[in-house]
């Protein structure tokens, strides 16, 4: 029994926006949780902040750069035009984004390190997933 006609298919193009919007999701949600834990410890808010875009800009610069533009290209050469609404990650990319989320979720509610600093973690992640949403939407938008 074939039953490939139940796998969501979307064409190519389309798999850099819904890219994008994962992308700029996780960022979103980090800043959000993040920013929500900062203002419970609102001292040395300033250095706090500063630090974490700092953190978040060199993390884009160094790691995301690289990351989002290697999605971005085997998107675009995707042998099949209509592939899997899912197929905007690879495999290895969906173990990581696991890993990462039951981490995050892991050290919140097991108190293992305070909220306080990891609305900065939370916050320093966020800034480049962020930033890398953004290169989805220039390619979707000007491919």
């Amino acid at each position: 029994m074939n039953i490939s006609f139940l796998t969501p298919r979307i064409p190519k193009i389309y798999l850099l926006l819904v890219a994008a919007l994962v992308w700029m999701f996780a960022g979103g949600m980090l800043l959000f949780r993040g920013y929500s834990f900062m203002m419970a410890y609102p001292h040395f808010l300033t250095v706090k902040i500063a630090g974490c875009i700092i953190g978040g800009l060199l993390f884009f610069k160094l790691l995301f750069v690289r990351i989002s533009g290697k999605h971005v290209l085997r998107i675009q050469n995707l042998p099949i035009d209509h592939p899997c609404l899912f197929s905007f990650f690879n495999w290895r990319s969906y173990l990581m984004m696991t890993v990462m989320i039951v981490s995050g979720i892991t050290l919140r509610k097991t108190g293992v390190i305070s909220p306080e600093y990891l609305s900065l973690i939370y916050i320093t992640m966020g800034i480049p997933l962020l930033m890398s949403s953004f290169r989805f939407y220039y390619s979707f938008f000007y491919s």
